[in-house]
């Protein structure tokens, strides 16, 4: 049998472009233009991975097919174009069952990637630390556990298209199986050592206040990260450029603090990878103070803050103070009308009709661009103002300082 090192193997250059064709779903309860954004996402998914789109295919359909995901027709059409194309990849907005990924890999004999599979992967090309590297490879485990049965096909796109093993036996998968979970209990074990080396480290800062970077992913965390902190943290226009957290010791006048970078959040995150990066996640969880950052030139922001609160809440972060960060303002657009902030549709005319609609319901919120570096002496003051009032709570007798 095959040695089963592929985790451990090369991840692909997302430089070097695959074609690729993207499938989304209109159900129930969707709009077009929902739709519509998500596989503009999908899209920046998958040029992240490394491939190239040529064609985005929708279809309308309540819930998706049980057994090909799509409607016979229009998998037919898919498979078509693929065929006159030439297109070797096709990638799906949803995750899809292992059935469905049989079916449809036996039907359109392309390689299948789904929403988390697209997203393991990325994580795979950007994971730097061992730390970050244990973590990905454990998701990627356990992911890959149910459908063992396309594992070959996935391996042909790892190891630069050597070629796939057909015809895998029952017992040959079972023994599959025995050693992926073996392997899951390695890295868990290995990830135990990590974390405890990880909160040793956070022992040994001492008692000094902890403010985190959050947000959705690519909503310019890291670029205020290297503003406050005057650092060079990785900041590109690509989702999860920054897997691994960072942390960087901040003196705002005469109060020093410590200021952590986290990795992205996104809409439909796999479940494997938010429990892998729980423990990534811990600068986020002890923190004092969370900056949380929007990009406001997004039409679908508050979508986007809403996957950050219910991520943060199932980490356990969903209590931790708050300061709202709409980043991006240079590229607020007074034509973009619309945004649904109170989960009915209304219209809004600046930013400043923006910031009443949030402080009235109680947020402390800030309008910045860090790219042009707009109004980030306003952050600095109020975090500096929210760091102060926390050290005096923890260290009264600093008051004579201030």
């Amino acid at each position: 049998m095959e040695e089963n090192n592929f985790l451990e193997s090369p991840a692909r250059n997302p430089e070097e472009r695959d074609d690729a064709v993207l499938i989304g779903l209109i159900q129930r309860g969707q709009t077009d233009e929902e739709v519509d954004d998500y596989l503009k996402e999908l899209e920046f998914l998958a040029l992240t991975a490394g491939f190239r789109t040529k064609k985005v295919f929708i279809q309308r359909l309540d819930v998706p097919h049980v057994k090909t995901f799509v409607g016979s027709g229009k998998l037919q059409e898919i498979i078509e174009y693929l065929e006159e194309h030439k297109i070797k990849y096709a990638i799906f907005d949803d995750d899809l069952s292992p059935s469905q990924l049989r079916n449809l890999e036996k039907s359109m004999k392309v390689q299948i990637f789904d929403r988390s599979l697209l997203i393991l992967d990325i994580f795979q090309q950007r994971a730097q630390t061992a730390q970050a590297k244990t973590q990905v490879q454990l998701a990627k485990y356990e992911y890959l556990l149910p459908r063992l049965t396309r594992m070959w096909t996935h391996l042909e796109r790892q190891r630069g298209g050597t070629g796939t093993r057909g015809g895998a036996g029952e017992k040959e998968i079972e023994t599959d199986r025995r050693i992926i979970r073996s392997q899951i209990s390695v890295l868990k074990e290995r990830l135990k050592k990590i974390d405890k080396q990880m909160m040793t480290q956070r022992k040994n800062r001492g008692r000094l206040i902890r403010v985190s970077l959050v947000g959705y992913t690519n909503a310019g965390k890291s670029t205020l990260m290297n503003l406050l902190s005057k650092s060079k943290v990785l900041a590109e226009d690509k989702l999860f450029a920054t897997l691994d957290t960072t942390v960087r010791k901040v003196v705002l006048g005469n109060l020093p603090f410590l200021l952590s970078d986290t990795v992205g959040f996104i809409r439909k995150l796999p479940h494997s990878l938010v429990e892998s990066f729980k423990s990534t996640l811990d600068e986020a969880r002890e923190s004092d103070i969370l900056l949380h950052v929007v990009d406001v030139s997004h039409p679908n922001f508050e979508e986007h803050i809403k996957v950050v609160q219910r991520t943060l809440h199932e980490i356990g972060a969903g209590d931790i103070p708050v300061i709202m960060v709409f980043n991006k303002t240079d590229l607020y657009r007074l034509e973009d009308d619309e945004f649904d902030l109170t989960g009915e549709v209304q219209a809004r005319t600046s930013l400043t009709a923006l910031r009443k609609a949030w402080t009235k319901e109680g947020h402390k919120v800030l309008f910045v661009s860090a790219k042009k570096k707009s109004k980030i002496d306003e952050m600095r003051n109020l975090l500096y103002d929210e760091v102060k009032a926390i050290h005096l709570t923890r260290y009264p007798y600093d008051k004579l300082l201030y």
